[in-house]
């Protein structure tokens, strides 16, 4: 574990779990798929199994982008259209388990208005206020942009993190992108942990 001690891991009533883009667009097949962006599904079903046997909440966010998004290649920026709103590709992956009351966060749904983090433009941190949240347990995609402004966002906003480092996959569009953005997060202070930890 990096990044400070936490006194323990083992997720209470302060603690949720925060699961960022695990969408089909994301995963093998899709617009924009992360390499072996399908191995953090697993280690997330174990995490999701454990909140929620806890009765804890589980969030998960998406992009939800209009068709002449602003992050389009077709529009000028540096993607290829995924996760259009209404359509299979923007869709949460079928495998994720997630329960019925898990909530859903939509981010990036102005058409000319770009978010990497789930607290950008969204309802989430308040949220995590109401519940009284104070932690959160964070993995998802891609660990060099979602999750890397999500985590940051996150510790800006002084939630502790714990960042779920083997539910996680980069997309290092430059070599090296995911080990750089770990680096980041540890060093901003997320505690950098595995499922090992938890038990």
């Amino acid at each position: 574990m990096d990044g400070g001690k936490e006194k323990s891991l083992e997720p209470g009533r302060t603690d949720a779990l925060l699961i960022v883009d695990v969408q089909n667009d994301f995963l093998p097949g899709g617009s924009l798929a992360v390499p072996h962006g399908e191995e953090v599904i697993p280690p997330l079903n174990t995490y999701i199994q454990e909140f929620h046997r806890r009765h804890l909440p589980i969030v998960a966010t998406r992009d939800w982008h209009p068709e002449k998004h602003c992050s389009f290649q077709s529009q000028g920026g540096a993607w290829p259209p995924h996760c259009v709103q209404e359509t299979e590709g923007a869709r949460i992956s079928p495998e994720l388990q997630l329960p019925k009351d898990a909530i859903l966060i939509a981010k990036g749904a102005q058409k000319d208005k770009d978010a990497y983090s789930g607290f950008q433009d969204t309802e989430l941190e308040s949220f995590l206020r109401r519940w009284g949240i104070g932690r959160l347990f964070i993995g998802g995609l891609a660990t060099d942009y979602c999750v890397l402004k999500t985590v940051l966002d996150a510790l800006e906003r002084r939630f502790r993190v714990c960042l779920l480092s083997d539910a996680i996959r980069a997309v290092d569009v430059r070599p090296g992108d995911g080990k750089r953005a770990l680096d980041e997060m540890r060093k901003a202070g997320a505690h950098i942990i595995t499922l090992e930890h938890l038990s």
